[in-house]
């Protein structure tokens, strides 16, 4: 009995010793660099990879370069020829490209306007600030009217009524600038106020309705024009204002140079 109690115990002390032994290793360790080692990278392995990379630049170059070469000759055919250079900083209250942008406007958004909706455009107003070049003397092209549009604008009607074409001309009054206009006329009197205003040649009745030209973001009321948004009616024509002038250059060999007073002053 005595020996068995003796290996009882040292079963016992060999049990608790195998169980701190497993606690222990199963504890955090710590880990500590023992060896560091490096490698050398030979130039030429470099220039190898500068020149994949300028191969892979060809590659995509050689790719890309027959879509470039037909876009550049859409782009740069000759559509029409401009005389003179039209610059919408050449004038106080109206101006040679401006005249030309709100005209063209109004012709081309009609075909299609009459078109959908058997109806008439009356005038149109565009801002100036949407006139982003110059019309050089020389060859007008499809870049040509990049240049002058490079926005995403497109051509939008608005069916106002006559009240708020006397608030479009108090606006054009107020602001001082020669934003392109077309199919309306009016005097400014020597105390700033205006008169004798004509939409296609005759008086503004207040509750006539008028159908107004003009670009997408002054429909919502872009540039201050609020009166805008008092529409009775919307109409998108989704046609791009860029893409009008390129119609008009394709239809015409001499761009016109348009003087006509449509502001005038006591």
């Amino acid at each position: 009995m005595a020996n068995l109690k003796k290996y009882n115990g040292v079963l016992k002390l060999f049990v608790i010793f195998l169980t701190l032994f497993f606690i222990v290793s199963c504890g955090k360790q710590n880990y500590y660099v023992s060896k560091i080692e490096g490698k050398r990278i030979p130039i030429t392995e470099k220039e190898n990879q500068v020149i994949n990379q300028s191969e892979q630049a060809n590659e995509i170059e050689n790719y890309i370069k027959p879509y470039r070469e037909h876009i550049n000759k859409d782009l740069d055919s000759v559509l029409a020829y401009c005389p003179v250079t039209l610059d919408k900083s050449n004038g106080k209250w109206q101006t040679t490209i401006g005249n030309l942008m709100a005209d063209v406007t109004l012709k081309q958004g009609n075909l299609v306007f009459q078109a959908r909706e058997k109806k008439n455009i009356d005038l149109c107003l565009l801002n100036n600030g949407g006139i982003r070049s110059i019309l050089p003397k020389g060859n007008v092209t499809s870049r040509t009217a990049f240049e002058i549009m490079p926005f995403e604008n497109s051509l939008v009607v608005i069916a106002l009524k006559g009240e708020q074409i006397f608030e479009l001309v108090d606006y054009f009054i107020a602001t001082k600038k020669p934003h392109p206009l077309s199919g309306i006329t009016f005097t400014i009197s020597k105390d700033n106020t205006v008169k004798n205003i004509l939409v296609q040649g005759k008086p503004v009745e207040k509750e006539n309705l008028y159908y107004v030209a003009t670009n997408d973001y002054l429909a919502n009321g872009g540039d201050n024009m609020n009166f805008f948004k008092k529409g009775i009616q919307k109409f998108d024509l989704n046609y791009k204002l860029r893409n009008v002038l390129i119609d008009y250059f394709k239809e015409v060999d001499t761009i016109p140079v348009i003087n006509d007073v449509r502001v005038s002053f006591e």
